[in-house]
């Protein structure tokens, strides 16, 4: 059995975790509140986005766009060139956070043959370099602070490619919350997109309501399925964050709760140590005792 320092030195250190990962919980639960409220802001300008592109395909089922599936993008899977941007955070301490997006990503790179990778987070960057896997862009700032202008910035570079044909689909891999406790690594195609996902069922006998575009629907459309490409990756950014806090929060309430229950063991075994060693005492100090009585008679 440990001494008494030994086990008052290991609680000490026990305890000095215990404060980080308290600390670190509530940091990361005062970042998710601070995130959902952000991505809440914002949804309806995206939602209502995806309103008017509903509303023109409405009017024109048939319009024509280098956004939306046609003849030219149904390429065979072995000649499509296919993007990924993979979102992963900039540390650890999350539990399977990070582990799922990129297991998931390293899957989706093997089923394609021809594929880009884009790389969001340290940890990704790290990840795929010590595996030799070639990495065509890395945006280097932080995911810890997702912003609409840097979810711009990500989604002009991979637009610019997919147009100029350098791409022929484009995938955003990230982690998707399920519900309060749980969440999951999930893929998304933003490009090319597809008519039928805005599809809304009119029923019989209802009028469409009369729309003009200037100067032409394509050309308007052209300018709303960028930005509604834009929101679907600041949504994304702002949803990998809320899951990566989230993470942390129960990893770091699990790693709490793990520390609370070692320091009760370590308080237990302090007491048995403590009362061996007053034992211990005890019987010297009778034993000494004994030695005296003994040494006077003779």
């Amino acid at each position: 059995m440990a001494n008494t320092k030994e086990i008052k030195d290991r609680m000490k250190s026990i305890e000095d975790t215990l404060k980080i990962t308290n600390a670190m919980y509530m940091i990361s639960s005062s970042k998710l509140k601070k995130a959902k409220k952000s991505l809440e802001e914002t949804e309806g300008y995206f939602y209502t986005l995806q309103s008017a592109m509903a509303r023109i395909l409405r009017h024109i089922p048939d319009l024509e766009s280098p956004y939306f599936v046609n003849e030219h993008t149904k390429k065979a899977r072995e000649d499509r060139t296919v993007g990924f941007i993979v979102v992963t955070a900039d540390k650890g301490m999350a539990g399977a956070y990070n582990h799922n997006v990129l297991k998931l990503a390293e899957y989706k790179l093997k089923r394609y043959g021809n594929s880009k990778l884009f790389v969001l987070g340290e940890l990704g960057r790290h990840y795929f370099e010590q595996r030799n896997i070639k990495i065509d862009q890395t945006f280097n700032y932080t995911v810890q602070n997702p912003t609409l202008n840097r979810a711009r910035n990500i989604s002009e570079t991979v637009l610019e490619m997919y147009l100029k044909g350098e791409l022929d689909e484009i995938n955003i891999i990230y982690t998707k919350m399920d519900n309060a406790i749980s969440s999951s690594a999930h893929v998304q195609k933003l490009l090319p997109l597809e008519k039928t996902d805005f599809k809304v069922n009119i029923p019989a006998g209802i009028k469409l309501e009369n729309l003009n575009f200037n100067p032409s629907p394509e050309v308007v459309m052209s300018h709303i399925a960028p930005d509604y490409v834009v929101g679907f990756v600041y949504g994304a950014l702002v949803e990998s964050y809320s899951s990566e806090q989230n993470a942390r929060m129960m990893a770091m309430d699990a790693a709490s709760k793990a520390a609370k229950d070692m320091l009760k063991e370590l308080d237990i075994l302090y007491n048995r140590a403590r009362q061996a060693a007053i034992t211990q005492e005890i019987t010297e100090v009778c034993a000494g005792a004994k030695a005296q009585k003994r040494k006077k008679r003779r």
